[in-house]
């Protein structure tokens, strides 16, 4: 029997792999390497941190799956709130992972470039160091598209968080205003990359804080039981 109380635990543990191994990859394994407008330094680090990149490659691609096993997670606990929204949210969930798991074959790229002498002997040393460091452009670029569906996915949530009864109803305000917030980040880097960059930290901050309270909710707390609602308490 899945009890809601379960449901709401196992949401939180695979939600909390999604932030330690996506963390480890996004704020690790690729912030050691990649150095934007210095092609030599990208390839080298690259080269001289083979096994990390390796690392968090994998992370990413498993942060992934366990993405998309918490949203498939949290429908099953939300869906009498919504079917809807829980479905919207599943998909945008399903858009991001499809998104961060093709983008991967960039560093995947990068990585065979810097370390395959092959590629340095056909291009030469600048040109290969290049290419390392375009497709690792590309792999960063990649992600921002992704924070897209990272930000939509926590307006439904937000919604059904509010609406449920199950969660305190400032979480879910916290949520949709995360979402806002990777919104205006993503297409602040795009259209304006330098203020971007100036405000990026203040602009995700919120998502962070609502996305870390979501996973300390979910796993200490578990979720309130509306008294008015028996169907929340039945098997699902």
């Amino acid at each position: 029997m899945r009890t809601p109380q379960r449901l709401a635990r196992t949401a939180g543990l695979f939600y909390l792999i999604v932030a330690i191994l996506g963390g480890f990859a996004h704020f690790f394994s690729r912030a050691s390497v990649y150095r934007p407008g210095d092609a030599t330094s990208t390839a080298r680090n690259v080269v001289a941190h083979a096994d990390l990149v390796r690392a968090g490659f994998v992370a990413d691609l498993v942060q992934a799956t366990f993405f998309l096993l918490t949203a498939m997670t949290l429908y099953v606990l939300l869906k009498h709130v919504s079917r809807n929204a829980t479905r919207v949210m599943v998909i945008f969930v399903a858009v991001a992972v499809a998104i961060i798991c093709l983008n991967m074959v960039h560093q995947l790229a990068a990585l065979l470039v810097a370390t395959d002498t092959s590629y340095a002997g056909a291009l030469g040393a600048r040109g290969s160091d290049a290419l390392v460091l375009l497709m690792l452009d590309l792999q960063h670029y990649g992600y921002l598209i992704a924070q897209i569906f990272f930000a939509l996915w926590l307006l439904p949530l937000g919604y059904l968080v509010h609406r449920s009864g199950m969660f305190p109803r400032v979480l879910g305000v916290l949520l949709v205003i995360g979402c806002v917030g990777y919104l205006l980040d993503t297409f602040t880097l795009f259209l304006a990359p330098d203020l971007g960059a100036a405000l990026d930290p203040y602009l995700v901050a919120p998502a962070g804080i609502a996305e870390i309270a979501m996973l300390s909710w979910l796993l200490v707390k578990g979720v309130r039981i509306p008294r008015q609602d028996p169907s929340v308490l039945a098997t699902v």
